[in-house]
C-alpha cells in the first residue's frame, strides 16, 4: 500500500525535476522488489560453505586444505558431528549432508587401518552431499584423505580448536546462521534500551515519530523495512537491509541519512525486538485501553511480543507516548506493574469499605443488647 501511495505521489506531482523522479522510483523501486522477494529469498536455503568459510573462519582458526572447488557446495543440513562408528563400516541411519570433523580418536583410528581400508571407510562416509570436512587440534590430515575430498571436490579445513570447542562453535554459529527470518513493514528504534518496532498504515506518522525519538538522543535500527530473526531460540533480534542503513524517507524532505545528520551515536546495526507499537488513526467509536491491566502480545516467527496499540491525533505528543511506553515496558520487567498495583489498592479500599458496614452492624447489636441486660 505504501508503495503504491508512493508511485502516486511521484506521478501527480509538478514540482518534481526529471532528476528527482528517477531518484524517487529508483527508492520506491527497491522498497517494492525488497517486499516481493525478501522472503522468498529467505525461504531459500542459498547458504554455500565458501561464505561461512569467509565469515567465520577466522573465528573457527580454519585452514583449507583441499577441495577448493567444493566451496560453492551448499549447505542443507547445519550440523555438526563426529564420524565414529561410522569409520567401522556401520552406517545405518547415517547422516551424509551434516559437517563431519575428525578429533584424535578418528586421526588415531585411521592411522591403524591399512591403506586400502582406510581409503574404503573414508568413501563410505564423505559423499557428494557433504558441505565440508573438518580436522581438529591441526592435526596432519592422512594422505587418503586428502585425496578423496580433492577427487570429490570435498572442502577439506584443518583448525587450530579443541574437537569439543570446535563442535559446540560450530553448532552455535550454524543455528544462528540458519534461524528463522521475516521481513516487515515499520520503523524500528531504541528508546531507553528497548527496542521498539513502530508499526501502522502507511503516513500514519512512523517515519516522524521515529525521527522525533532520535532527536532526543535515541538509536535507529531501521526505516521502513525490518528483518526480524530469531536469537538463541529465545528472543527477536531486528535489523535492516545493507542497502538502506541509517536511511529514512520522510514526506516533504526525502531521503535523509540519520547517522550523518546526528552521528554515529545516534544508530545502530541490530536491537533486540522488546515490543510492538501500532500507530493508527483516532477512531471516536473504537474503546481504548485506558487501564492497561490486560496485556496484549503479537505473535512474531512463533514468539510471543508485548502489543500496544498508541491512537494518533493532533494534540498527541506521539514520540512522548512511545517514550512512556518503553520506560514502563522496563518497570514491567523489573516486576513493577503500576496497572496491577493499581487494581490491588482498589480491591483493598472496596473490601475495607464493606467490611465497615458489617462491624458497625455487630457493634450495634452487642450495644443493644448490653443495655437490655441493664434494665
Amino acid at each position: 500500500m505504501s508503495c503504491v501511495r508512493s508511485f502516486s505521489l511521484i506521478f501527480f506531482s509538478r514540482n518534481l525535476t526529471w532528476e528527482k523522479y528517477f531518484l524517487c522510483i529508483q527508492y520506491t523501486l527497491i522498497k517494492v522488489l525488497w517486499f516481493a522477494f525478501a522472503d522468498r529469498f529467505m525461504e531459500e536455503n542459498n547458504y554455500s560453505v565458501n561464505e561461512f568459510y569467509e565469515k567465520f573462519g577466522s573465528i573457527l582458526g580454519f585452514e583449507s586444505i583441499a577441495g577448493k572447488k567444493g566451496l560453492k557446495r551448499i549447505i542443507r543440513h547445519p550440523q555438526v558431528h563426529r564420524p565414529g562408528l561410522s569409520l567401522t563400516g556401520y552406517l545405518k541411519n547415517f547422516a551424509s549432508q551434516r559437517f563431519i570433523v575428525f578429533g584424535k580418536v578418528e586421526i588415531a583410528y585411521l592411522k591403524d587401518l591399512d591403506q586400502e581400508t582406510r581409503t574404503e571407510r573414508l568413501r563410505n562416509i564423505i559423499t557428494s552431499r557433504t558441505p565440508a570436512v573438518i580436522v581438529a587440534r591441526r592435526y596432519l590430515p592422512p594422505k587418503e584423505l586428502i585425496k578423496v575430498c580433492e577427487q570429490d571436490d570435498v572442502p577439506l579445513f584443518r583448525s587450530s580448536m579443541t574437537t569439543m570447542n570446535l563442535i559446540s562453535k560450530m553448532t552455535f554459529i550454524l543455528n544462528e546462521e540458519f534461524s528463522p527470518i521475516m521481513t516487515c513493514h515499520g520503523t524500528l528504534v531504541e528508546a531507553f534500551g528497548v527496542g521498539v518496532l513502530i508499526q501502522g498504515d502507511s503516513s500514519v506518522g512512523k517515519s516522524e515519530a521515529a525521527l522525533g525519538l532520535i532527536e532526543r538522543g535515541h538509536r535507529l535500527i531501521s526505516d521502513d523495512m525490518v528483518r526480524i530473526r530469531v536469537r538463541e531460540s529465545s528472543y527477536l533480534e531486528g535489523s535492516g537491509p545493507e542497502l538502506t542503513r541509517h536511511l529514512m524517507e520522510i514526506r516533504g524532505i526525502g531521503i535523509i541519512n540519520v547517522a550523518h545528520l546526528y552521528g554515529a551515536v545516534c544508530v545502530r546495526d541490530e536491537k533486540r525486538v522488546d515490543l510492538v507499537v501500532k500507530l493508527e488513526e483516532w477512531d471516536d467509536r473504537h474503546f481504548y485501553d485506558r487501564i492497561g491491566l490486560d496485556e496484549k502480545t503479537i505473535d512474531l516467527l512463533g514468539m510471543p511480543v508485548p502489543y500496544h496499540v498508541l491512537p494518533v491525533k493532533p494534540g498527541r505528543d506521539v514520540v512522548l507516548l512511545i517514550e512512556t511506553i518503553a520506560l514502563n515496558h522496563r518497570l514491567k520487567e523489573m516486576g513493577y506493574n503500576s496497572a496491577k498495583e493499581f487494581n490491588t489498592k482498589l480491591l483493598d479500599a472496596i473490601a475495607r469499605k464493606q467490611k465497615r458496614p458489617a462491624a458497625r452492624k455487630t457493634m450495634d447489636k452487642e450495644e443493644n443488647k448490653f443495655a437490655k441486660e441493664k434494665l
